[in-house]
């Protein structure tokens, strides 16, 4: 899978970028014929704590599936979009099993 990583406005480290691949590479034990992965890494001009935002667009055959949630840091949204793709990945699955049965 290719991770394509975007942050407009803004200059990530390089372990931010690591922590982001290595999660994103662990959604292709549930799913293992993703294309690629855009993410947008974004901070909001807010006065709010929770202004971190994560936007994955992951491309599968014949679909994207696309997950954005906003935290306090980028590492907590992070988890929070892999968590939500790993289950439109499992549910994308037994949909496929059930098709192919």
């Amino acid at each position: 899978m290719r991770v394509n990583v975007q942050t407009p406005n803004f200059a990530a480290k390089n372990e931010l970028l690591v922590f982001v691949e290595k999660k994103l590479t662990k959604l292709e034990q549930f799913y293992d014929r993703i294309v690629f992965a855009d993410v947008f890494l974004k901070v909001q001009k807010t006065s709010e704590k929770e202004n971190k935002i994560v936007e994955i667009l992951l491309s599968i055959p014949g679909d994207n599936l696309i997950v954005k949630k906003e935290s306090k840091s980028f590492e907590a949204a992070t988890d929070e979009v892999v968590r939500a793709l790993e289950r439109q990945l499992k549910k994308r699955k037994r949909k496929e099993k059930l098709y192919l049965a």
